[in-house]
């Protein structure tokens, strides 16, 4: 079958439109930044049922997070980027990340969506200044995360909050002013296993 020009615009058209949110023409477009829903808690001890025992592998990592899907992915840490097991909710939204250690063991886990809690009840997308970060536990980040700010988590030792700071064009040796800082948006939460 044969679509015309017209006929194939409009057919796009409508396939575009039905990915688009619903739109209250009373107010403009309200799109949630962070969820009440927690799918898993990531704390110093593990994210989740994953801990430092855990062996890696999309088996393994789908048995320590009942009702999660695995499949293998390719992603970014701020020196390099690795094939991980990303590990999906039941609606198919990517939660964590996974990254295999040398003593085949999970070696770290990256919370990279709004329903997950950090150890202080930290959510991707809520502000540096919501969260109550301190600047001096923070860092610049650099190669493939500069321009972020990289800070400890209050109250421990292994875990990380990865800031993006909206409009920042540097100087990327150093944070940026406190006011910039304060609106950085938390984009993600990385576990290290304790060795």
């Amino acid at each position: 079958m044969r679509l015309s020009l017209a006929g194939f615009s409009c057919l796009m058209a409508l396939s575009l439109a039905a990915c688009t949110p619903t739109i209250d023409d009373d107010g403009p477009l309200q799109i949630a930044r962070t969820s009440n829903v927690t799918l898993v808690q990531i704390t110093p001890a593990g994210v989740g049922g994953i801990n430092a025992d855990t062996t890696y592998g999309e088996k393994p990592i789908a048995a320590a997070l009942p009702g999660f899907t695995t499949s293998g992915t390719q992603t970014a840490e701020e020196d390099s980027t690795e094939w991980v097991v990303a590990a999906f909710n039941s609606d198919g939204f990517q939660v964590l990340q996974v990254f295999k250690g040398s003593n085949g063991k999970v070696r770290a886990v990256h919370g990279v969506t709004h329903h997950l809690t950090g150890p202080n009840g930290e959510r991707i997308g809520m502000t540096f200044a919501e969260i109550g970060t301190s600047r001096g536990d923070c860092r610049d980040g650099r190669n493939l995360w500069r321009g972020m700010a990289i800070c400890k988590a209050k109250g421990t030792d292994n875990i990380q909050l990865v800031y993006a700071i909206p409009g920042y064009d540097g100087p990327f040796d150093q944070l940026p002013p406190q006011g910039e800082l304060r609106g950085a948006m938390l984009q993600r939460i990385i576990w290290t296993a304790k060795s």
